[in-house]
């Protein structure tokens, strides 16, 4: 999961590009970037860090152009390196130069990064951007196809997730994969600047006149005519039979205040609260949400219920997010810097912890010990989300299976290692139950059916 965002035909392109990462630094913590056009050369800058850090006033002085387009980074393909931040950046020989910004993953990524290399391509990262960027600039330069057909052909032999933006010196090209597995948004600013990016939160702050959502195998050119939309092809717009958007993000990954996959972010978390609230019949004192994801999640319970909804844990907002830290023993230092219990709040109370999800196990079974340390009499964990028991390849750090606590424990070897009084999932049918569309959703995750192989 990562966080992009493009803009075109603005004399402050990197100033608002910066914004737009800003609002999706929650995305990815590990890297940051920005490739900027002024028609003549294209100027990158990546660096470890955040937004904040890698982008300061001085930086953002040497980024002068009207085309911008930015990335942060939560590694899922390459190590947690400079070199495998985004965008990624081609200059040819014969003078064009491309760069592409893309969040998602590619299952085919080790057959066409050997097919390419054999033409002679190379690489200088393990990235999968960098593999759609090179296909697409081998297709151009040495099929003499246009941008356009070299997108259109990715598609057809890409196999896997990418919401991408790509810009050249003078044009800017913004798809997404035939299943639309990851969140991409574009829109119009007053002056007639196209921006795009992976959440509206990002377009937002930039008070845009209209915003609407990339469809699936949508391609959309933006130059000096203006814009226009292609489509892959036309029976895959919107046909629940292929597309396959990433529950995972209205369960955690999406700020609440976004609009992806035609539904509000929070209006979708109180509804799995509301479905958690259906079938459970327990006694307690207060509800409490694990902050920040599942607050909606806890509200919608505690409403459904009538028990007092309370902030009890009280999230550090300047420790990144626990779930995509790169290497477990950092999750682990992560916790107990990352939370804290209000004080006497606890004594003698019967909890209701919600949390969006267990994949690793990793926070609750500190929260729990922290929570019941701090005097509670009971706690009760409902989970957001069904048992997350399979790896997944478009998108989301869990590449063995081995990582999940669901896929080497029962439910109540679970509840056991936690700590907790009783544990409850959502099963799959009532997760589906709380989207509009419940068939155009992937949930490999959790039942392993793949929409995508390699």
């Amino acid at each position: 999961m990562c966080g992009i965002f493009g803009i075109y035909n603005n004399a402050k392109a990197a100033e608002l590009a910066t914004l737009g990462l800003f609002a999706e630094q929650h995305r990815g913590q590990e890297s940051c970037g920005m490739a900027v056009n002024d028609g003549i050369s294209i100027k990158l800058r990546k660096k470890m860090g955040l937004v904040k850090d890698v982008f300061r006033i001085n930086k953002l002085a040497q980024l002068q152009g009207n085309i911008a387009i930015g990335h942060v980074r939560y590694p899922t393909r390459g190590d947690s390196s400079e070199y495998n931040s985004q965008p990624h950046l081609v200059e040819t020989l014969s003078g064009p130069s491309y760069t592409l910004t893309s969040n998602g993953d590619i299952v085919n990524y080790e057959e066409l990064r050997k097919v390419l290399e054999s033409k002679g391509v190379y690489f200088v990262s393990t990235n999968d951007g960098e593999l759609i960027l090179k296909y697409i600039v081998y297709q151009v330069e040495k099929k003499n196809k246009t941008i356009l057909e070299a997108i259109k052909k990715m598609m057809k032999y890409v196999k896997g997730s990418y919401s991408s933006i790509l810009a050249t010196k003078n044009e800017m090209y913004i798809f997404r994969d035939p299943y639309g597995f990851r969140p991409l948004v574009f829109g119009e600013l007053e002056q007639g600047e196209t921006v795009a990016a992976s959440e509206s939160c990002a377009l937002d702050i930039l008070n845009p006149a209209w915003l609407k959502e990339v469809e699936p195998a949508e391609i959309i050119i933006v130059n000096e005519k203006g814009r226009t939309s292609y489509r892959n092809d036309p029976n895959q717009l919107r046909n629940s039979a292929n597309c396959r958007h990433c529950i995972f993000e209205h369960i955690y990954f999406s700020r609440p205040d976004s609009f992806i996959f035609g539904e509000n972010v929070y209006a979708v978390r109180q509804n799995i609260g509301k479905k958690l609230a259906e079938s459970c019949n327990l006694e307690a004192d207060l509800v409490v949400p694990v902050p920040d994801s599942s607050n909606f999640i806890a509200l919608g319970y505690a409403r459904a219920k009538g028990i007092p909804y309370e902030m009890g844990l009280i999230r550090n907002h300047y420790v990144g997010r626990t779930f995509i830290k790169p290497e477990q023993t950092i999750r682990d230092e992560s916790v107990r810097q990352k939370f804290n219990p209000l004080p006497n709040f606890f004594l003698n109370k019967r909890i209701i912890l919600i949390d969006d999800s267990i994949v690793r196990g990793t926070t609750l079974k500190k929260l729990v010990k922290l929570i019941k340390k701090a005097g509670a009499s009971e706690v009760h964990l409902l989970i957001g989300s069904p048992p997350v028991k399979h790896s997944c390849y478009y998108g989301i750090d869990t590449p063995t299976r081995t990582e999940l606590i669901a896929n080497n424990k029962n439910i109540a070897e679970i509840r056991q290692f936690i700590g907790a009084d009783s544990l409850r999932y959502l099963t799959i049918d009532e997760l589906s139950s709380t989207v509009k569309e419940p068939d155009e959703y992937c949930y490999a995750c959790f039942n392993g059916k793949y929409p995508v192989t390699r």
